[in-house]
């Protein structure tokens, strides 16, 4: 390897040129370059188990908070959207001197990295998708008798998108301390039972929680609930309505109760190239940090 420099992992600060700089890890300069795109309510912290073994493994990884998230900056425009999330992402690479990359992405980060992968062809090589919202192809799915979920209001896990996206003024009014704000997200890694048993300590709650005790980044971050709401307008159109070409690993925690358990028919239906979909059992919606050994040996070996 590089004398060890695989295991030195710097966060770097770059001006994307989108009114936006962005955070991000990065370490094992000279690998291939793989973009980890975190979700909701996710920084690039979500991470911390993959990095440094996944540079080891020969990548030059490249962990970023999305524009709003964590220490990356607010967006002069506004936008927190899958299209402004991945235009970011694709400036960031490419600064870094990488025509393409290889990508792995989860919850919102999926949803972005599918966005990327279609707004500028070729540039994600391979991918793996978890957790997420796969391409949505209804002639596809109806095709391969896979149905649409349960509408969001009458899904028993989806008041909090519904809330973030229709009334997100009126929910930050109701976490109007850091610590009401902290209590919220950690409710997401805990008793909303996205995470399968014992996937989070107390000590990982308050690590992970405390870049949302900023008012100012939490509201931010409910920019994308309310493009999917309908209750603003995204900076472009999203690019999730059409089949799939990026070859894609697949893999699917089942102790999330916030993805619906038609995730794998539909992720074998709309993606045009795909490995799997495979269940890693007892793993939850936080599949990088649940089950991160076997994570990062899955990646390891499709992405080379």
């Amino acid at each position: 390897m590089r004398g060890g420099s695989a295991d030195v992992v710097e966060t770097k600060y770059a001006d994307v040129g989108t009114g936006v700089t962005l955070a991000f890890a990065h370490a094992g300069a000279g690998g291939v370059p793989l973009l980890l795109i975190h979700g909701w309510p996710e920084t690039r912290r979500i991470w911390s188990r993959n990095i440094a073994p996944l540079a080891r493994a020969g990548f030059e990884v490249i962990a970023p908070d999305l524009r709003g998230f964590g220490d990356s900056s607010l967006a002069e425009d506004g936008c927190y959207d899958p299209a402004a999330y991945a235009t970011d992402l694709h400036r960031l690479v490419k600064g870094l001197g990488h025509a393409s990359c290889m990508a792995a992405g989860g919850d919102l980060g999926g949803v972005v990295m599918l966005d990327l992968g279609l707004r500028f062809p070729g540039f994600v090589e391979r991918q793996c998708f978890f957790n997420s919202n796969p391409p949505y192809v209804k002639q596809v799915l109806d095709a391969a008798g896979v149905h649409d979920d349960l509408p969001r209001s009458k899904r028993p896990s989806a008041d909090y998108f519904l809330r973030q996206g229709h009334e997100p003024d009126k929910l930050m009014a109701e976490l109007d301390t850091p610590d009401l704000r902290r209590r919220y997200i950690a409710s997401f890694y805990t008793h909303r039972l996205w995470a399968g048993p014992g996937g989070f300590t107390m000590h990982d709650v308050a690590f992970h929680t405390e870049p949302f005790a900023d008012a100012d980044k939490l509201r931010a971050s409910f920019g994308s609930y309310e493009v999917a709401c309908g209750t603003k307008k995204p900076s472009a159109v999203p690019k999730l309505f059409e089949i799939h070409p990026v070859p894609a690993l697949v893999l699917y925690g089942d102790a999330d109760h916030v993805v619906a358990p038609t995730f794998p028919a539909k992720c074998a239906a709309t993606f045009g190239d795909v490995l799997g979909p495979f269940v890693v059992p007892g793993a939850g919606h936080f599949l990088q940090w649940e089950r991160a050994e076997l994570f990062n040996k899955a990646l390891a070996h499709f992405l080379r």
